[in-house]
């Protein structure tokens, strides 16, 4: 058995641990609130980009959904095993921890490394998109086309001119969607691409997309490994939580 004063000053040194690991908890249970609710929001209001981008329903939006829940109940797990003071709960914890910091670190790598293949794949999905394009039927690559011309005000791939190539464009000239705001979008102005040239909107969909993400690119690729090493803080604190505890018990034997 260890003298009193040794055990008087562990204890404080435990107390200061759970402190930080309740604090780290609350906020990584907050991030899986935020994950959760962007994934709602996802499938509400982004499902024409992502069934865009796999040319058929996505399950995007649910990963999202499912990865913020867990997130949300091992943050719970995570204050109730720093509470309980329990070392298999916290190095239980801790391994979780690891799985998501392991998890983001590679979807983050394998992003910046595909990126040119990926912006390669997402050309070639909307080239597609554009030729096969018809806004009679009711496949979800016609009405992506549709919500991302009026939403991001842009018209075709790289130009408008692109629409006239398409049979749509034989038949009826530049879809309604690349028109601008109070213009004179007549049916034979649209069928003719000098007089469509001053009522439809004059950027390509792709280049604007694809320019935003360049952009943001180092910001996004910033807080992504800051969200993934972040995991580390939590994974540290709970196994020197659980060791002190265990160091601790095994002291008033």
């Amino acid at each position: 058995m260890s003298p009193p004063s040794r055990r008087l000053q562990t204890k404080p040194v435990i107390t200061c641990l759970k402190t930080f690991l309740i604090s780290y908890s609350l906020i990584f249970w907050f991030t899986g609130v935020i994950l959760l609710a962007v994934g709602v929001w996802g499938k509400v209001s982004l499902e024409a980009y992502f069934s865009l981008a796999s040319e058929e329903s996505t399950n995007a939006p649910y990963v999202l959904i499912g990865t913020g829940a867990t997130i949300v109940i091992f943050g719970l797990f995570g204050c109730f095993a720093t509470c309980r003071g329990s070392p298999w709960m916290l190095k239980l914890y801790a391994m979780f921890l690891t799985l998501v910091f392991l998890a983001e670190l590679v979807s983050g790598v394998s992003g910046f490394i595909f990126r040119h293949e990926i912006k390669a794949k997402l050309s070639t999905v909307y080239k597609n998109a554009v030729q096969t394009y018809n806004n009679t039927d009711s496949s979800s690559s016609s009405a992506a086309v549709d919500t991302i011309q009026r939403t991001l005000h842009c018209c075709g791939v790289k130009n408008f001119t692109d629409w006239g190539d398409t049979k749509y464009f034989k038949d009826n000239g530049i879809p309604p969607s690349c028109c601008k705001v109070n213009s004179n979008c007549t049916p034979e102005n649209l069928k003719d691409l000098d007089k469509a040239g001053k009522e439809v909107y004059a950027v390509g969909c792709f280049a604007l997309v694809t320019g935003v993400m360049e952009a943001n690119l180092g910001i996004i690729a910033g807080i992504s490994f800051g969200i993934a090493f972040f995991q580390l803080i939590g994974i540290f604190l709970a196994c020197c939580l659980s060791r002190y505890i265990t160091n601790n018990q095994y002291e008033m034997v």
